[in-house]
C-alpha cells in the first residue's frame, strides 16, 4: 500500500512539472552548465598535435590508471584538452581533507565551528585543489615530452620549459573553472554539480561504445549472443545498485516524554539510518586507482625495454598478472574494496559523535544505556552493514570485468562497475532532488489556495 500511495504521489508532482517555474529553471542551468562542461572537454591545451597525441594515448595509456581519469573527464585527457584532469583533484584533495578532519583534532574542531567551519575545510580544499592540479599537470606534461621522445610521436610541438609552464597554467585553470561549474550547479542547479560532472563525463563514452558494438556486429567479429549477455549483465546491476542504494537500518531513537500545550506528555520516536553502503563510490576508486597504477608506471618506464633483461622481464610479468580480468587482479581489487569500504565508513560515521549528540538531546535507543553502550551498539550494527555492503561493492565491480576478461571484450571496460555506480547513484539524488522540489511546489500551492480561502472567508 505505501509503495502504491509513493507512486501516485509522483504521478501527482509529475503532473504539476510544467508549472514549477524555479524547477524548471535549474534543469535549463544544469542542462546548460553540462553543455559548456562538454565543449571544454575538445579546446586542446596550446602546443599539442592532436593526432600524434591520438596515436601516443592508443601506445601507451590502454589498461592502466589513465583510462579511469580519462573516463571520469568524458575523454578529455585522451585529447589532453584544458580540462584534461576533470575533477580528480578536486575529489582527491576533498577526500585528504576529510581524512585529515577525522585525524587531527585541529581540523576536527574547526568542522564542529558549523557554517564557519565548513568554510574554511572548503577553502583548505581548494587549494589542495591547485596544488594537486599543478603537480599533476607539471608531471603529465613532462611525460607526454619524454614518451613523444622516446617513441618518434612528436605530440608537443615545442617541447621545452615554456610548454610545460603553459600546460600547468591551463590545467589549473580548467580544473578550477570545472569546480566552479559544479560549485554553480549545486546551488542554482539540481543535484550535486561535481558528481553531475562526472556523469556527463561517462555517459559522454556510451555513443563511442555503441558505435563500437554496432560496427563489431555488422562485421561479424561481435556475435549477437555475447552482446545480449552484457546488456543482461548490466540490466541485472542496475537493479541491484537501485535495490541497494536505497536499502538502510533504520535504529529507533526514543526521547523522553514532554508536555504539550494541552498538558498532555507525549514521547517522542524517531530513527537513525544507517546506510548499508555508507562509504559510496569511493571505496572502487581508491582501489582501482591504487592497483592500476604499478601498471601505468610499468608501461611508461617499460616501453623501449628489452624482455631479455631481468628489469624488463619484470615490467612485463607485472602487466600480465595485474591486467583486467587477471585472477590476481581480481583478488586484490576485490581486497581493495572491502579494506577501503571500512576504512572510509570509518571516517564518515563516528560513532562516538553520534553518541553524545543522542546525549545530549535527551535521545537513547531501547534497552541501550546512553554513552559507552549506545556507541559500541552503533559501531556493532554499522560494522554488521559494512559486511554486506562492502560484498555488495565487490560483485558489481567485480563481475563485469571478470566477465570482460574472459570473454576479450575490453571495450566494455568503459561501463565497469564504478562507472555504473556513480551513473545510478547520481541518477538517483538527481530525480529525488526533483521530486522534492516537485514536492515543495505542491505544497506551497495548497498554502497560497488555504490563505485564499482563510482571506475570503473573513470578508
Amino acid at each position: 500500500m505505501a509503495s502504491r500511495a509513493e507512486q501516485m504521489a509522483a504521478n501527482i508532482s509529475l503532473s504539476k512539472f510544467g508549472k514549477a517555474t524555479e524547477l524548471k529553471q535549474r534543469l535549463w542551468f544544469t542542462l546548460g552548465a553540462l553543455i559548456v562542461f562538454r565543449l571544454l572537454s575538445f579546446v586542446p591545451l596550446p602546443g599539442i598535435d592532436p593526432v600524434a597525441l591520438a596515436a601516443l594515448y592508443a601506445n601507451n595509456a590502454q589498461g592502466g590508471v589513465l583510462d579511469i581519469f580519462n573516463t571520469f573527464s568524458g575523454g578529455s585527457l585522451q585529447r589532453m584538452s584544458l580540462i584534461a584532469l576533470g575533477v580528480m583533484p578536486y575529489i582527491t584533495a576533498s577526500i585528504v581533507v576529510q581524512l585529515a578532519a577525522a585525524l587531527s583534532p585541529t581540523l576536527a574542531a574547526i568542522k564542529k565551528e558549523g557554517e564557519a567551519g565548513r568554510k574554511k575545510l572548503n577553502q583548505y580544499t581548494r587549494y589542495g585543489t591547485v596544488f594537486l592540479t599543478a603537480m599533476q599537470g607539471y608531471f603529465l606534461a613532462s611525460g607526454l615530452e619524454t614518451l613523444a621522445a622516446s617513441s618518434g610521436l612528436q605530440a608537443v610541438v615545442e617541447p621545452g620549459l615554456m610548454f610545460r609552464i603553459v600546460a600547468v597554467i591551463s590545467l589549473v585553470g580548467g580544473t578550477m573553472f570545472l569546480m566552479w561549474l559544479g560549485e554553480q550547479i549545486t546551488s542554482r542547479g539540481i543535484g550535486n554539480g561535481i558528481s553531475l560532472i562526472i556523469m556527463a563525463g561517462i555517459i559522454a563514452q556510451i555513443p563511442k561504445l555503441i558505435g563500437q558494438l554496432m560496427a563489431g556486429l555488422a562485421e561479424g567479429s561481435l556475435g549477437t549472443g555475447i552482446v545480449l549477455m552484457f546488456v543482461g549483465m548490466f540490466v541485472v546491476l542496475i537493479l541491484l545498485i537501485c535495490f541497494m542504494e536505497r536499502g538502510q537500518r533504520r535504529v529507533l531513537i526514543q526521547y523522553p516524554k514532554r508536555a504539550t500545550q494541552r498538558g498532555m506528555m507525549q514521547a517522542d520516536r524517531s530513527h537513525l539510518p544507517l546506510k548499508v553502503n555508507t562509504a559510496g563510490v569511493i571505496p572502487p576508486i581508491f582501489a582501482s586507482s591504487l592497483l592500476l597504477m604499478p601498471v601505468t608506471i610499468s608501461n611508461f618506464a617499460g616501453r623501449n625495454l628489452s624482455p631479455d633483461t631481468a628489469f624488463g622481464n619484470v615490467i612485463i610479468t607485472i602487466n600480465q598478472y595485474l591486467a583486467h580480468g587477471q585472477p590476481l587482479y581480481l583478488l586484490l581489487y576485490g581486497a581493495g574494496i572491502v579494506f577501503f569500504c571500512f576504512f572510509y565508513t570509518a571516517v564518515v560515521f563516528n560513532p562516538e559523535e553520534t553518541a553524545d549528540n543522542l546525549k545530549k538531546q535527551g535521545g537513547f535507543i531501547p534497552g541501550i544505556r546512553p554513552g559507552k553502550n549506545t556507541q559500541d551498539y552503533l559501531d556493532y550494527v554499522l560494522t554488521r552493514i559494512t559486511v554486506l555492503g562492502s560484498a555488495y561493492l565487490a560483485l558489481v565491480c567485480l563481475l563485469p570485468e571478470y566477465v570482460i576478461g574472459a570473454t576479450g571484450q575490453t571495450q566494455f571496460f568503459v561501463i565497469g562497475g564504478t562507472s555504473l555506480l556513480i551513473v545510478v547513484n547520481v541518477t538517483i539524488d538527481t530525480v529525488s532532488q526533483i521530486q522534492s522540489h516537485l514536492i515543495a511546489h505542491q505544497y506551497g500551492d495548497l498554502i497560497k489556495k488555504a490563505k485564499l480561502k482563510g482571506g475570503r472567508s473573513r470578508l
